[in-house]
C-alpha cells in the first residue's frame, strides 16, 4: 500500500478508506443492510491486513453502534497510532433540546460520547456532518478549534455543503487563528460531478483534501444498468436516491454506466474498479469511502489502485455526463426531515 498525505497535512492515509456506516447492529439502525459486529470484525481486519489504515464513521450511524464496533475491532487488530479514525457529528442523537447541531454545548458533549464509544483518547479527523445554519459559524469553529488545542482531536474536517459556506468557514478560521478544516467529505462520482464547478476548485486552491462518499453511486456504477437498483441500500434510500440521481437523467446515467462496463470488459476488471480508478485521477481526491460488505469488495477497491486509465478511456467515461440537480440543498434541515418521513429509518450519508 502506498500512503498519501491528507490535503496539506503531514498525516499519512491509505488512498482507500473504509466507510463504516455499513457496520452497526441492525436493531439500532438499518436492519436491511447494516452488518452487526460478528460480520463486521472480519471485514475490518481484512482491510487492515490489506494495508488500509483510514476508517470513517459518524456518531449517528446505527445510533452509535458503528463507532462501538469499529473502536473495538481496531483496538484488537491494529496499532492505534498507525490507523486514522475519522468520525462526524451534527445530526440528531437524542430527542429534545441540544440533541443535535453544532453548538458549543453539542460539540463538547458529542466528542466525549464518540471518544467513549470508539474506546480511544483522541480522534484523528473530527468532521462536521453538515453545516448547522441555526448556530453561528464563529461558535462552531471556535469550539472545534478548542478540541484540537485540548488534544481530543488531531485534525478537523467538513462534509457536504455549498462551496460559499465552506469558503466562509475557512476564511473565519484563518482570520481568528483557529484550527482549520483540512478535508472536505463530498459526494462525487461519475454520475454526480457537480462538485467540479465550485467545491473541488476551492479545495484545490485552499489545499484541502477530499474524501469521497458514495463513490460507486449507491452501487449503480458497479453493475449493469438493468441491475443498478437491486442493492438493499439503494432500495431503502428511495426518495433520497431520487434527489441524487433523478429519473429525468436516466439516458445520461445509462450511457455512463454502459461506458464503465465497456472499459471494464476491455480491461478484464470489475466495473467498480474502473469507477474508483477514475476518481483517483481527479484533483484533490485523497480517498473514496468504500462501504465494503465483503472481503471481495475490499480486494477490488485495493486492486483499483493499480489501474491507470488512458486519456481515451477517461473521455469515454466522461462524455455522456449532463448537468444535474445541485443536491446540496438537501442539507437544509426541513428537507432532511421531509426525506426521513418519506423513507422511514433512512440515514443521511
Amino acid at each position: 500500500m502506498h500512503y498519501i498525505k491528507l490535503g496539506t497535512t503531514g498525516m499519512d492515509v491509505s488512498p482507500i478508506a473504509i466507510g463504516a456506516m455499513t457496520y452497526g447492529e441492525p436493531d439500532r439502525g438499518h436492519p436491511v443492510w447494516s452488518k452487526g459486529e460478528q460480520e463486521a470484525r472480519p471485514l475490518i481486519r481484512h482491510a487492515l491486513e490489506s494495508g488500509i489504515n483510514f476508517f470513517d464513521t459518524a456518531n449517528m450511524y446505527s445510533n452509535g453502534s458503528s463507532e462501538e464496533i469499529l473502536g473495538r475491532a481496531l483496538k484488537d487488530y491494529a496499532d492505534r497510532d498507525a490507523v486514522v479514525i475519522a468520525t462526524k457529528l451534527r445530526h440528531p442523537m437524542r430527542l429534545g433540546p441540544n440533541g443535535r447541531g453544532l453548538s458549543r454545548k453539542a460539540i463538547m458533549t458529542e466528542v466525549d460520547h464518540s471518544l467513549r464509544r470508539l474506546g480511544t483518547d483522541y480522534i484523528d479527523l473530527y468532521q462536521i456532518h453538515r453545516n448547522d445554519r441555526s448556530t453561528p459559524w464563529e461558535e462552531t469553529l471556535e469550539a472545534l478549534s478548542d478540541l484540537v488545542r485540548a488534544g481530543k482531536v488531531r485534525y478537523l474536517g467538513a462534509s457536504s455543503m455549498h462551496a460559499w459556506e465552506f469558503a466562509k468557514a475557512l476564511h473565519l478560521q484563518r482570520q481568528h487563528g483557529w484550527a482549520r478544516f483540512v478535508s472536505m467529505q463530498d459526494h462525487y462520482n461519475l454520475l454526480a460531478r457537480e462538485e467540479e464547478r465550485e467545491m473541488i476548485p476551492l479545495c484545490l486552491d485552499e489545499g484541502v483534501g477530499t474524501i469521497v462518499w458514495s463513490p460507486l453511486a449507491r452501487g449503480r456504477l458497479a453493475r449493469a444498468w438493468d441491475d443498478a437498483r437491486s442493492t438493499a441500500r439503494s432500495e431503502t434510500d428511495g426518495a433520497y436516491a431520487d434527489l441524487l440521481y433523478s429519473p429525468e437523467l436516466e439516458a445520461s446515467n445509462r450511457a455512463i454506466v454502459d461506458a464503465v462496463g465497456q472499459v471494464a470488459a476491455a480491461r478484464g476488471v470489475s466495473r467498480g474498479q474502473v469507477a474508483l480508478a477514475w476518481l483517483r485521477r481527479q484533483p484533490v481526491v485523497t480517498a473514496p469511502l468504500v462501504g465494503a460488505g465483503s472481503t471481495r469488495q475490499i480486494d477490488e477497491a485495493v486492486a483499483s489502485l493499480d489501474i491507470e486509465l488512458t486519456e481515451e478511456e477517461v473521455r469515454a467515461l466522461e462524455a455522456p455526463y449532463t448537468p444535474r440537480h445541485d443536491w446540496q440543498g438537501v442539507s437544509d434541515e426541513a428537507e432532511m426531515e421531509a426525506i426521513r418521513r418519506r423513507v422511514p429509518g433512512m440515514a443521511l450519508a
